[in-house]
């Protein structure tokens, strides 16, 4: 897509060369080796071309950088884990802070914290945490990087048992548009303890996050079953059955889409319609077997993939359906319930995807992440029982205007049924603007501009989600 700056300005040779000495890390121009790899994303729909890249090796280089970008007014990106569907990571004509070096990991397993760089991907904190049976409550792509997920919200296989990655972040060291750095917990920088819970990356360069850690694994229960598209009715109904009963932790997702030609998988399913159920118990592998059960027992299924298997390979169960450099454009959609007509409604979008790979998700919420309290974090949307994300997953560039299309129309159709908002780490490309901005944070946007006015009155972090300053 477009650059999102016009008329970046430039800076001086000398003061490039200047920051290029003051930096521990490596700065990187467009003819240096390794630009190239540095500039290339997980979406393949983003190209951009950043002036430099500030490879930081810790956080005085992320300040360093930082307030060169502010100091000569350079567009400026934070890249994490480049794992964004919308590609913030990367600015045209200006300055990426690039934390992808930073990846140190310390577990306190006694104390049941872990700290993490914001250069982490979940797979490298869980790989830490689980040693010790433990876990963050993350997302289900292993390969996504802890800061983008956790600063606007972060939903995962352990959402209902307990709650989102933002409500288990204890603290936080924060580079703030002043270039200075700040520790933001309860008691320190409340406000931007706050913010940053949900609030994405306007506030400033997250370069470390403290969890809180919970007892999950290392050997989980994993329930993945294929059930035929017109079935999809009975399939959601028993997902709702489920998380009806009390003390519900499971936290499933069903996905529908189309059998993809993997020769792993009998060939004449290939291309049949599919609602599919994703689980993983947060307990025992034996307690979950029967837990899970029901979920696979509700007809008979095209294949049924289910068994006991580590933590880790469950976070990572569908990183092979997201591969570095194919394109994705991403809408989601809040729902109040799941009507007869709104769910013939997502198997008919599914099955015109033009994509054979492109799939509409429903995400059953509630649990823990609802009982949170909604005005406690800056995250909006704990209350809809339902999310749906419209994922469009293609690999040739040429067909990028009908799968685009396909996004749009699916999410135009399905937000006439919708409580509002959108989630923002799901957002393709925000061309409604400040409007569906507004509507996302909801009640919570008024206080999150009064915390921006604060932190970044200038504006500096406005490649995201982007907030505008102003004093409450």
């Amino acid at each position: 897509m477009g650059a999102e700056d016009s008329g970046p300005a430039e800076a001086p040779a000398s003061a490039v060369e200047a920051l290029r000495g003051a930096l521990r890390g490596e700065l990187l121009q467009p003819d240096d080796p390794g630009y190239a790899a540095a500039t290339r994303l997980w979406n393949g729909m983003i190209e951009r071309r950043p002036a430099l890249v500030a490879r930081c090796a810790g956080e005085g280089d992320v300040a360093t950088a930082v307030g060169f970008a502010r100091d000569h007014r350079l567009p400026l990106s934070v890249r994490g884990g480049g794992h964004g569907v919308a590609g913030h990571a990367l600015c045209d004509g200006g300055l990426v802070v690039d934390l992808s070096g930073m990846t140190t990991v310390e577990v306190d397993p006694d104390a049941r914290f872990v700290r993490a760089q914001g250069g982490c991907t979940l797979g490298d904190v869980d790989r830490a945490t689980q040693r010790h049976g433990l876990a963050v409550p993350f997302g289900v792509v292993s390969r996504t990087g802890v800061a983008g997920l956790t600063l606007s919200g972060g939903m995962g296989w352990l959402r209902r048992a307990h709650g989102l990655s933002c409500d288990a972040l204890m603290s936080a060291t924060v580079v703030t548009a002043d270039g200075e750095v700040r520790e933001a917990d309860a008691e320190r920088h409340p406000d931007l303890y706050w913010a940053i819970r949900g609030g994405g990356g306007n506030f400033g360069v997250v370069t470390s996050f403290t969890y809180r850690l919970y007892p999950v694994g290392p050997q989980v229960y994993f329930c993945n079953v294929y059930y035929p598209a017109r079935h999809a009715r009975e399939v959601l109904r028993r997902c709702e059955s489920l998380l009806s009963a009390p003390g519900g932790r499971t936290a499933p997702i069903a996905v529908f889409g189309r059998v993809p030609p993997d020769e792993a998988l009998p060939a004449h399913l290939h291309g049949e319609p599919f609602v599919a159920v994703l689980a993983l118990f947060p307990g025992g592998p034996e307690e979950g077997e029967r837990e899970l059960r029901p979920l696979r027992e509700i007809t008979a299924p095209l294949f049924d993939l289910s068994d006991v298997t580590t933590y880790l390979d469950a976070q990572a169960v569908l990183d092979e359906e997201y591969p570095d450099g194919n394109r994705y454009y991403w809408k989601s959609v809040s729902l109040p319930g799941l009507t007869d007509e709104l769910i013939d409604r997502i198997a008919e979008h599914a099955a015109r995807a033009p994509s054979p790979v492109s799939t509409v998700d429903v995400w059953f919420q509630g649990g823990a992440m609802a009982r949170a309290p909604q005005e406690g974090t800056a995250f909006s949307g704990r209350e809809a029982p339902y999310l749906v994300g419209i994922e469009g997953n293609w690999s040739d560039e040429a067909d990028s205007e009908r799968n685009v299309a396909w996004v749009r129309e699916t999410f135009a159709a399905l937000r006439a049924f919708s409580s509002g908002g959108i989630y923002l780490n799901f957002p393709g490309f925000l061309e409604e603007g400040e409007q569906l901005v507004r509507e996302s944070f909801g009640p919570q946007y008024e206080r999150l501009a009064a915390v921006k006015a604060t932190y970044d009155p200038g504006n500096l972090f406005r490649l995201n989600a982007n907030i505008t300053p102003r004093r409450a």
